[in-house]
């Protein structure tokens, strides 16, 4: 198991965080759902420590915990006082090798994940917009399930689908241990040796390549669902970060994202909200730095009188403006200031350092390259935003997904179901 610790001395405070290299992009048809639902099954016990007492006890020390599941890994985290860390540490060694997986803990739960995927997508009528568009926009990769799984695999899921899946990929080698805080380094190399030093590695399955194949044209549908607002989703296909020394591309279109939506004066709030009063709300996206495919999403919700598809024009036209006239320095200079001092004061926060370095780490990027990647951000040009916008912006790479809201006829609960963990 890789131990990653960096000292950050400014509070008497420590986050701990276990990931786990795998994710809903490793399951199988059939099963879609069950790394999150191993995920919450991680908190019902083990031969040692009762279910439910996992919280209790860190509670009782007077820390937090949580875990989240995303398409490329699973994090289980604490943030407590530093002295308490051998706890943390001493818990998620155990889980790690001595879970319990029983036929009546998992009945409740399975239920609990069931609810957290209406409250989540079913009674959401833009998150199902968003599923249906990736399982359109792509067709071979995995990308393309929901990391909440579809509701007949979760319908149908037995224990036995958790348990082999944790003894398939839960490994310390398959694991990394991120210690944040007011630690000396090699007194956490020491303990987690103590903690975790025991506990045997495993043959894990070997992963085959799962490309995309080029899409051959513009993809459209068209989501019937109760809502007040129409809506409308896209999706292009775009390059993702593989090699953050070499690469320009992925920066660019961070950069492009940003042009786009970075702010109210960005040029979609200001061109199709305040000026043309086409949309009520605009957004755009780079999701650049994973494992798998990269996309670029744009989406709006059009003002009363407009439609979807006069919105997926406006939005259109903008990326076509970028393509054809570039943009100018002064704005990409304020749009860099804004990008790199975010990510600066999220350096503020313990836990977003241990997360930016445990992701980094679990989608095969190290995270020395870090400081890098803020470096080639300052570094991208005028010349090369223009250049993305005009390469890959195209109908032959380009899904739209419409929302047609339907009456609104029942209540949806304002609350999360109890349980909830965090689907990403």
């Amino acid at each position: 198991m890789r131990v990653i610790v960096k000292p950050d001395h400014r509070a008497p405070v420590v986050v701990s965080m276990v990931w786990y290299k795998v994710g809903s992009v490793d399951e199988f048809n059939g099963t879609t759902g069950v790394a999150h639902v191993l995920e919450h099954m991680m908190f019902k016990g083990t031969r040692s420590v009762p279910a439910g007492e996992f919280s209790k006890l860190i509670a009782a020390a007077g820390g937090r915990e949580n875990a989240f599941t995303t398409r490329d890994y699973t994090s289980y985290f604490e943030t407590l006082q530093k002295k308490r860390l051998p706890l943390a540490l001493r818990l998620e060694a155990d889980r790690m090798a001595n879970l319990v997986l029983s036929q009546d803990e998992f009945a409740k739960e399975i239920r609990v994940v069931m609810e957290e995927r209406r409250w989540r997508t079913d009674d959401r009528p833009r998150a199902l917009v968003y599923e249906q568009l990736l399982a359109t926009a792509l067709e071979a990769h995995p990308y393309r399930r929901p990391i909440i799984g579809w509701m007949n695999d979760l319908e149908n899921m037995r224990v036995e689908d958790a348990r082999e899946f944790y003894h398939r990929w839960y490994a310390p080698n398959n694991a990394i241990l991120v210690v944040v805080g007011d630690v000396i380094p090699q007194e956490v190399f020491d303990l987690a040796e103590q903690q975790f030093g025991g506990i045997k590695p495993q043959a894990l399955p070997q992963r085959k390549p799962q490309q995309e194949s080029p899409q051959l044209g513009i993809k459209r549908l068209t989501v019937k669902a109760p809502a007040e607002q129409p809506y409308v989703l896209m999706a292009y296909h775009v390059p993702a970060l593989r090699d953050p020394h070499n690469d320009w591309e992925p920066y660019a279109l961070d950069m492009l994202a940003s042009v786009l939506d970075g702010d109210e004066a960005s040029r979609l709030n200001r061109n199709l909200v305040r000026v043309e009063q086409l949309a009520s709300s605009v957004d755009a996206s780079y999701d650049g730095v994973a494992r798998g495919p990269g996309m670029f999403y744009m989406s709006a919700v059009p003002t009363a009188g407009k439609t979807p598809q006069e919105a997926e024009q406006g939005l259109r036209r903008e990326l076509q403006k970028i393509a054809a006239e570039g943009v100018t320095a002064d704005e990409l200079k304020r749009i860099k200031a804004q990008v790199i001092a975010g990510q600066v004061y999220e350096r503020d926060s313990m836990f977003a350092q241990a997360r930016q370095i445990g992701e980094m780490e679990s989608i095969g990027l190290s995270y020395r390259d870090i400081d890098l990647m803020l470096e080639k951000l300052k570094q991208v040009t005028p010349e090369q935003v223009q250049a993305v916008a005009k390469k890959y912006f195209s109908d032959d790479t380009l899904t739209v997904a419409y929302l047609d809201p339907q009456p609104v006829t029942g209540k949806r609960p304002a609350a999360p179901p109890p349980g909830l963990h965090d689907v990403q």
